[in-house]
């Protein structure tokens, strides 16, 4: 590539030079309940086909949609993108753990791979399993029973598909270096 970069290491598309695929992917987000290209999605957008395949799963992670509260949610994120050592989105969710009340130093503890606790069994067992999975261990059976008991079913394979999308978000941001902040082509 010959363009400078915009976004990390990445050369984002200006709208007047995207193909009519991108432009459609593009208008897919920025028109649809989005209404904006969010960090991994400018990068995605080279691909419209895939930017509009992985909005859909994204979208049922947004507040209320999925089985997860938000704060579990941001437990298992801030799991999964400091596992990964992706600054962008470990910084955004920091922000986003702190905006649902978790408390400082169980993020703190997080993103630093420390052992944390939280008092909702629920939000336990949530960061007991992200973990696990995070550390590529297997889940021993007394955890297993543990987690289908309080979350469920749905509640676990929410948790395993949003632990999924935010690796693919952290290996595009690792990927093309994106600095926590960056914020691309204004658009």
């Amino acid at each position: 590539m010959t363009d400078a970069p915009t976004f990390g290491r990445y050369p984002e598309i200006p709208v007047d030079k995207m193909t009519p695929d991108q432009l459609a992917g593009y208008r897919h987000l920025v028109d649809g309940p989005r209404g904006r290209v969010p960090g991994p999605y400018k990068v995605w957008m080279h691909s419209p086909k895939l930017a509009q395949a992985a909005n859909p799963l994204g979208l049922h992670f947004a507040p209320g949609q999925s089985s997860l509260s938000e704060r579990e949610r941001e437990i298992a994120v801030l799991v999964i993108n400091s596992q990964w050592r992706s600054a962008y989105p470990t910084t955004a969710h920091e922000k986003r753990g702190k905006e649902v009340g978790l408390p400082d130093a169980a993020i703190a503890d997080i993103v630093a791979g420390l052992p944390t606790s939280f008092p909702d069994t629920r939000e336990q067992l949530v960061y007991e399993v992200a973990t696990a999975l995070a550390s590529v261990r297997l889940i021993p059976q007394a955890l297993y029973d543990r987690a289908v008991d309080a979350l469920g079913h749905v509640g676990i394979t929410d948790m395993i598909l949003l632990m999924g999308y935010y690796t693919a978000v952290c290996l595009t941001m690792n990927f093309y270096a994106v600095a926590p902040g960056t914020p691309g082509l204004a658009r």
